[in-house]
């Protein structure tokens, strides 16, 4: 079913660490890969991607980095999605012309997935990128627990 791009992922975990650190402060790829394991090449690049379309500010040099410049709040998911890995598209055939599908001559469904798709479109516009980094869950700590207990299990096994 529908999953979030991995990079879309990458761009959240930088978000949502930056967004904790004091205003000004300088953050790296690598110190955004280093505590949380994401690996350095997407990483840095989505960085890169975020501080094209102005939402951070890269500083160079030796003690470079990263900086947050815009007001999360005010960024949809679209947005950062729209500028990562493009449109949102739910099915192949909506990209470009419908002439790519195999079977849109006999294809019942198209109303119905153009309307889903248009409708992910305007959910994810409404969310802002602070409605995610700042969230909580009753789930996250189940979902913790069992990965920890996982991990030990592989270990007591290795």
């Amino acid at each position: 079913m529908f999953k979030i791009n991995r990079k879309i992922e990458y761009a959240l975990i930088a978000l949502k660490y930056m967004s904790h650190k004091a205003p000004g402060q300088i953050t790296s790829a690598k110190e955004i890969c280093d505590i949380y394991g994401t690996p350095f090449d997407p990483t840095s690049r989505v960085l890169q991607i975020m501080a094209q379309h102005d939402i951070l500010q890269a500083e160079q040099g030796a003690k470079g980095g990263y900086i947050i410049v815009r007001d999360l709040s005010k960024v949809p998911v679209r947005e950062l999605s729209d500028m990562i890995i493009g449109p949102i598209e739910i099915a192949s055939c909506f990209h470009g012309d419908y002439s790519t599908c195999e079977i849109t001559a006999t294809c019942h469904i198209i109303a119905p997935m153009l309307n889903l798709n248009e409708r992910i479109n305007k959910l994810f516009g409404e969310i802002m990128l602070t409605d995610l980094i700042e969230s909580r869950h009753h789930g996250e700590k189940g979902i913790r627990q069992k990965t920890v207990k996982e991990h030990s299990k592989e270990a007591v096994a290795g």
